[in-house]
């Protein structure tokens, strides 16, 4: 199937085409929006699926880039391992290559890592047609530049991912999630700020209509000890479970409604932002209060001002079809830097040409 990819890169190369790199769809809406006019052939990943290597006891796995991600999931839970950043799928076909290409992550990020810090190497078809390796199989990786974490986010601009090695981490022994009412959004701040500097295994949190959600993972004392320090409402494991995964794919209250949904991250503590006129949505936190999602029908200048103000950046992650500038401009040196990078992997421009930004 790789050869039948390539084929397809190599023709639109010679030709001055162009190809949409996609695989199950589940994130089309995430980047800047394909236009109607914009009719381009699919590149479509999902026919080349499949775990390539795993081996539990190296905590590595690797696997092609149209494999579900819910059956990689499957697999290393199988064996009583995860991935541990949570990326969230948004919808129930989402594959490996499409997890990395978003490089989006869940509740776990703010103390595991990204989808960038668990990428250990990559093989990528190029705007060239040319089939590439980068990085490794193993944890422990000095294969050169560190190339493959390039691809994390990099939404297909670059080439079409075939292959992705990813490390992975056990399952925690024990997890508990508590709950704290009637906190206002500085009240929860503060108190996320103040455990985030102590020893506690927190994994995740979560403020929204003042009600903060934090969950601890680790070993059976630690999390016990962590439990009868920070006091809270202990939430049963079936409904924490739920909360967590409606976080993870955005399917809580909270996501639901037609007002444009803002990714403000900024530092963790940096005070309320207090934004006027963010719609009926409100704001809700994550990452003990380093990401905050916002509902918002303000310009987007002034909600970026909003996030340049308190040391962060915006992100338009979810809007109409129609609205573009979803990520906040690059100033000349970064776009510099992203324009060499695309002119090296693709020099003819055949990957889903400004699906990240304008003129890439």
């Amino acid at each position: 199937m790789v050869d039948d990819l390539i084929a397809q890169v190599q023709a639109a190369a010679g030709t001055g085409g162009r190809l949409r790199i996609r695989g199950s769809g589940s994130k089309d809406w995430y980047g800047e929006p394909w236009q109607a006019s914009d009719a381009l052939p699919v590149l479509d990943t999902r026919a080349h699926a499949g775990i390539v290597d795993y081996d539990p006891s190296e905590l590595v796995v690797t696997a092609r880039c149209g494999t579900p991600l819910a059956e990689l999931e499957a697999t290393l839970a199988a064996s009583g391992q995860m991935l541990a950043c949570e990326p969230p799928r948004f919808g129930p076909g989402a594959t490996v290559g499409g997890c990395v290409s978003a490089g989006l992550s869940g509740p776990r990020r703010a103390s595991a890592g990204s989808v960038r810090d668990f990428v250990l190497g990559a093989r990528l078809v190029n705007g060239r047609g040319q089939h590439m390796a980068f990085g490794g199989q193993v944890i422990k990786n000095v294969a050169g530049y560190d190339v493959s974490r390039l691809l994390a986010g990099s939404l297909g601009i670059l080439g079409l991912i075939t292959e992705v090695s990813l490390k992975v981490v056990p399952v925690p022994v024990a997890e508990a999630t508590l709950r704290f009412d009637g906190l206002e959004q500085a009240t929860a701040l503060e108190r996320l700020n103040r455990w985030a500097g102590q020893p506690l295994p927190l994994s995740a949190s979560a403020w929204a209509d003042g009600t903060l959600h934090v969950r601890l993972s680790g070993a059976e004392a630690a999390v016990r000890a962590a439990r009868s320090a920070l006091g809270g409402e202990l939430l049963p494991d079936a409904d924490a479970s739920s909360f967590w995964a409606a976080l993870r794919e955005q399917s809580a209250p909270f996501f639901a409604g037609d007002e444009p949904l803002w990714r403000m991250s900024v530092p963790s503590i940096a005070p309320p932002l207090a934004l006027a006129g963010q719609g009926l949505g409100g704001e809700l936190l994550e990452w003990g209060g380093a990401l905050r999602w916002t509902r918002s029908t303000l310009p987007a200048d002034a909600l970026r001002e909003a996030a340049r103000a308190a040391g962060g950046h915006a992100t338009l992650f979810r809007a109409a079809d129609t609205l573009s500038g979803r990520f906040t401009p690059l100033d000349p040196a970064l776009l510099h830097i992203h324009q060499r990078l695309k002119a090296e992997f693709d020099p003819a421009g055949v990957f889903n040409p400004g699906r990240l930004y304008p003129g890439l």
